[in-house]
């Protein structure tokens, strides 16, 4: 054991046999570097864990955002693009349910079984989509839907979207 060292780092230290040999030769202050060194590590897996934690809550936000929402895979397949595959859904929001803003790895193409459906599309005004209507939201167009009515919405949704990719990433709300 190398005398004067600090208990926690002696479970970090990675120095070889030889190594220590030199370092027990040179004295009690030998490796401050070494530790200096290994502290800026245990600093950066720190700031890394720390980053970890913060997304999972915004990701926990953005679920939450999704509230009196049942989404219900019906089907998934490939499609004859390359890399791409259908994925269809019975989706059904409550009444003052939303789905927050986010975007596709490909295009949404639904159709409105019941109800009546708020769209907001980036850039666009928010509109109306009533039960027989539908709408397409193209590849990586930011969006969001709710149910301002009193009755559940009840959609069927087909997306084309990349293979490798979530079917759907949280996104900002744009500016106004």
């Amino acid at each position: 054991m190398i005398r004067g060292h600090r208990p926690f780092l002696r479970v970090h230290l990675s120095v070889s046999k030889p190594e220590r040999a030199v370092y027990a030769q040179m004295g009690r202050y030998a490796l401050t570097g070494h530790e200096k060194y290994l502290i800026g590590i245990l600093v950066k897996k720190s700031k890394h864990f720390i980053l970890g934690i913060l997304f999972i809550v915004a990701s926990s936000a953005c679920v939450a955002q999704n509230s009196g929402v049942n989404r219900t895979e019906v089907m998934k397949a490939d499609v004859s693009v390359p890399g791409r595959q259908a994925v269809i859904s019975r989706v059904e929001i409550a009444p003052g349910g939303k789905l927050g803003w986010h975007t596709h790895p490909g295009d949404e193409i639904s159709y409105v079984e019941s109800g009546v459906l708020t769209l907001s599309v980036a850039g666009k005004p928010e509109q109306k989509v009533r039960a027989g209507g539908g709408f397409v939201v193209p590849t990586g167009t930011v969006h969001s839907a709710k149910n301002d009515g009193t009755v559940p919405v009840q959609l069927i949704m087909v997306h084309v979207v990349d293979k490798d990719k979530p079917l759907a990433t949280p996104a900002a709300a744009p500016a106004e």
